[in-house]
């Protein structure tokens, strides 16, 4: 009944979590002064790290379970969103008074509820990081992030600020411990606003992509360090005054053992992880690399993350975004291939990427994607054979039918009428549900103990009380409606494609919305996104 009444409400709204677990939530912004830092930062002016974690909750936590979707300052988040959608700041700063529903949307979580002690073997949760694509922001893919959780990981999901976002606030950190200070410290922010780039490859865009992924790349390392001290008992000052004690996460995670962090991204964020990982990897062999080679992030050897980044590291992209990839200064780095295809490793098993339909009918890129997920990237060849003769698994590789790239953040499920007018998606629930079933299965897959997938997201009507800890049909090359096996040959599915994104006129197509920026009719005739901050249509049953 609950369900049924919340589709009414002209209030957009998340569906339930399938998982078995309640999920609960935290806010963290960490002064970076506390942390040790894989590698310089990029910029002193962020003196902050931010993150929201979704974990597994005590299922009679009596927690707040209204955590706003758009954060505190609501009205600069409104007005910051009204303006990546295309309006002056002058009207975006006017919208911003305006009632409107995005202010009551909440998140289906309870807000600093008690951590669930883990039920796994070894009593630590398993744990993922995911970072965010352009437009995005800490709560922006929480219902992929909060179903994953109910499921049993610990989900860390950054904000950065490296101008990807609307809007992002980085609090003051104390210069003492007073607390006249602290509290004003505290109430002190300051801005980090959206940078405009074009899509177009260019050596201008080059560096302005480049400059963000080095942010990117440092704030995962600051993150990665973070997760190790708060699972060791360091206390760490949260400057978010609203969230409880960070102590119980104590023993709790399982972040030591090589190989067992999972990275995971949308767009830009699956390219952000994607660099970490192979950076992180092959950063013991720069001296190899040519001159031409510019690292974005180099990790002292000392670092914990060099032994975390295995070649058993679950890596999950999800539209990934191969631009930010291809800079001349990434060339040798572009050319390695992700650490499962390396010896010991276990090959695409434990590589999970998912196309929207956009993206896979981007042929250009769709080729550059295969390449960039095979055991070459630095030939069109496909060749799967290994050095002793056996053959490489072939990666986890699929698309779903009419989904838009907006389908795998918290925006297709809020406004299901604007990306089905738009970009013709449809079944924007169960596009998620398809997603979270293949990341929890390639997590089980790597070794990574999960929660079982229930019989409502295997679709199997009629069998309630049914569920799988291993739901091998979501990974198979048939047998799911919709959703389609991808095969890396680049032979396939884009023979017309031209060879080189970089050398292409076009930018992506405009049912790909890469940045999230604009959105276009079917017929190709642009539309302006700013309907998001208007009253929405109920959603229909």
């Amino acid at each position: 009944m609950t369900s049924y009444l919340s589709r009414l409400s002209p209030v957009p709204g998340f569906p339930e979590y399938t998982g078995p677990h309640k999920v609960g939530t935290i806010d963290v912004e960490l002064p970076v002064s506390e942390l040790d830092c894989p590698s310089p930062s990029p910029d002193e002016s962020i003196s902050t790290v931010q993150y929201r974690i979704f974990y597994p909750c005590q299922p009679d936590a009596k927690g707040k379970k209204n955590v706003n979707w758009l954060p505190a300052p609501q009205r600069g988040y409104i007005s910051a969103y009204t303006k990546f959608l295309g309006a002056g700041s002058m009207l975006a700063d006017l919208i911003s008074y305006f009632p409107n529903h995005l202010s009551y949307i909440s998140i289906p979580v309870r807000k600093n509820a008690p951590l669930l002690q883990p039920d796994t073997e070894n009593k630590r949760w398993p744990v993922m990081i995911f970072s965010h694509g352009l437009g995005g922001s800490r709560n922006a893919y929480s219902h992929l992030a909060g179903s994953i959780a109910s499921h049993g990981v610990i989900v860390i999901a950054p904000e950065h600020r490296d101008g990807s976002t609307p809007i992002s606030y980085i609090r003051d950190v104390p210069s003492n411990n007073s607390i006249t200070e602290k509290s004003a410290a505290r109430k002190s922010k300051r801005t980090v606003n959206y940078v405009r780039l074009s899509h177009t490859p260019s050596p201008e865009v080059e560096a302005g992509r480049n400059a963000q992924l080095k942010v990117r790349l440092w704030e995962l390392g600051a993150i990665h360090d973070s997760i190790l001290k708060l699972d060791v008992g360091e206390k760490l000052e949260n400057l978010n005054t609203s969230s409880t004690s960070l102590y119980p996460f104590k023993d709790t995670m399982d972040v030591h053992t090589p190989g067992k962090i999972s990275f995971a991204g949308h767009s830009f964020g699956a390219a952000t992880v994607s660099q970490f990982v192979k950076s992180t990897f092959y950063s013991p062999h720069t001296s190899e690399a040519p001159s031409s080679y510019e690292p974005l992030f180099l990790p002292s050897s000392r670092s914990a993350i060099t032994s975390q980044i295995t070649p058993q590291t679950p890596l999950i992209l999800l539209d990934i975004w191969c631009l930010p990839l291809r800079a001349a200064s990434m060339r040798w780095l572009w050319d390695h291939p992700f650490p499962c295809y390396t010896p010991s490793g276990p090959g695409g098993s434990a590589l999970l990427a998912i196309e929207s339909q956009a993206f896979y009918k981007w042929s250009v890129h769709l080729k550059a994607t295969k390449r960039l997920l095979s055991p070459n990237p630095s030939t069109f060849e496909y060749n799967y054979s290994k050095e002793d003769g056996g053959k490489w698994i072939e990666p986890n590789f699929f698309y779903a039918n009419a989904s838009a790239h907006l389908s795998q953040s918290d925006f297709g499920l809020l406004f299901p009428w604007v990306t089905k007018r738009f970009l013709a998606a449809e079944e924007p629930e169960r596009v998620m549900r398809l997603n979270v079933r293949a990341i929890l299965q390639l997590l089980r897959a790597q070794g990574i103990t999960v929660s079982a997938t229930s019989a409502k997201d295997m679709e199997l009507t009629g069998k309630k009380g049914m569920e799988t800890k291993d739901d091998r049909l979501i990974l198979g090359k048939k047998g799911v409606r919709a959703w389609n096996w991808i095969s890396t040959n680049v032979e396939e599915d884009c023979k017309d494609a031209e060879d080189e994104v970089e050398d292409s006129e076009t930018t992506e197509p405009g049912e790909a919305v890469v940045g999230n920026e604009l959105m276009k009719h079917t017929d190709g005739t642009s539309e302006q996104l700013s309907e998001l901050v208007q009253t929405p249509e109920p959603a229909k049953i």
